[in-house]
């Protein structure tokens, strides 16, 4: 493999590796803007995976298998969303519990599917900008899900900062009595979108069984869920900058594999916890600046909103 190859393939891997990571964390960043912490990313993710790989075995459809990834997605935020909004529990200890409930659930349905070979999202050709130079390949021969992660990171942005429901949203984040003083029904608004988290992590969870590594393995998504929790913050709660934040630590996963594969004399172990490490690193760097944390983060995000009171 020659010098060009090696980079387009790269590339290729780090775009790839950056997808479902971009999916998930673009979701939840649309939940944190209504004033909803949702931990139950890496849960949501893995019962989006095994929905779609087993309706993909099931029908042999890979459209009707992201539509199950995507329904499953948001019965399981629904099942944040009751305990949550409704019953008002705390958001942290049930957004543990169901990455708990995600990763035994998803290994209950799952394991009838493993070692089932599947065929995989296949990629978009265009013809003539495909057979481009390094950017064909890279920009012009990804699978679907790939280019709707780019639009659908755009299409949030402009729902968030150029619409009046977007507004809305906002407003119900940064102070929910307010919100509510003036007739918005703050429950309402966040059911959709933790729902819509729902919808994308399990999206996200889809592209890994289907696209990134076409099978079933339990607990596949290996954390990918706490890192797209980090992007958000990462990306102090703005789409653009998740999608950036998203690439990176793609880029980071792909490099520790390529330098397991040229021999790199360190630890195997070592290798594979780079891409958490830097997640860990980024997030002691932002928490330093507490001041644009502060500006940024929704003011009511993780509390308790009582329509009473």
């Amino acid at each position: 493999m020659d010098g060009l190859d090696a980079i387009v393939a790269l590339l290729v891997a780090t775009i790839r590796a950056a997808t479902p990571l971009a999916l998930a964390a673009v979701g939840e960043l649309v939940t944190e803007k209504s004033g909803v912490l949702n931990l139950g990313v890496e849960g949501m993710m893995l019962v989006g995976a095994v929905a779609a790989f087993a309706t993909a075995v099931a029908t042999g459809s890979l459209a009707l298998a992201l539509l199950a990834a995507i329904i499953a997605g948001m019965l399981v935020a629904l099942l944040f969303a009751v305990m949550t909004l409704s019953l008002m529990s705390n958001q942290v200890a049930t957004g543990l519990a169901l990455t708990i409930f995600g990763i035994g659930l998803s290994a209950f349905v799952g394991k009838d599917f493993i070692g089932i070979p599947i065929e995989s999202l296949e990629s978009v050709y265009v013809p003539w900008l495909s057979d481009l130079p390094l950017v064909g390949p890279v920009l012009f021969s990804q699978d679907p899900l790939v280019y709707a992660s780019v639009a659908l990171t755009f299409a949030v942005s402009w729902f968030l900062y150029r619409t009046r429901p977007g507004l809305v949203v906002r407003a119900v984040g940064e102070n929910h009595s307010a919100a509510h003083a003036i007739g918005y029904p703050v429950i309402g608004i966040r059911y959709l979108c933790v729902l819509f988290g729902g919808a994308m992590s399990g999206l996200a969870g889809a592209y890994l069984s289907l696209a990134y590594t076409p099978m079933w393995v339990e607990n596949m998504t290996a954390g990918r869920g706490w890192i797209a929790l980090a992007l958000v913050v990462f990306a102090t709660w703005k789409p653009g900058r998740v999608l950036l934040g998203a690439y990176l630590f793609g880029g980071v996963t792909i490099i520790q594999l390529h330098a397991q594969g040229l021999g790199v004399e360190v630890s195997s172990h070592i290798l594979s916890m780079l891409p958490y490490l830097a997640t860990i690193v980024v997030l002691v760097l932002i928490s330093r600046d507490q001041t644009k944390i502060r500006l940024n983060a929704p003011a009511c995000i993780g509390k308790v909103f009582r329509p009473d009171h």
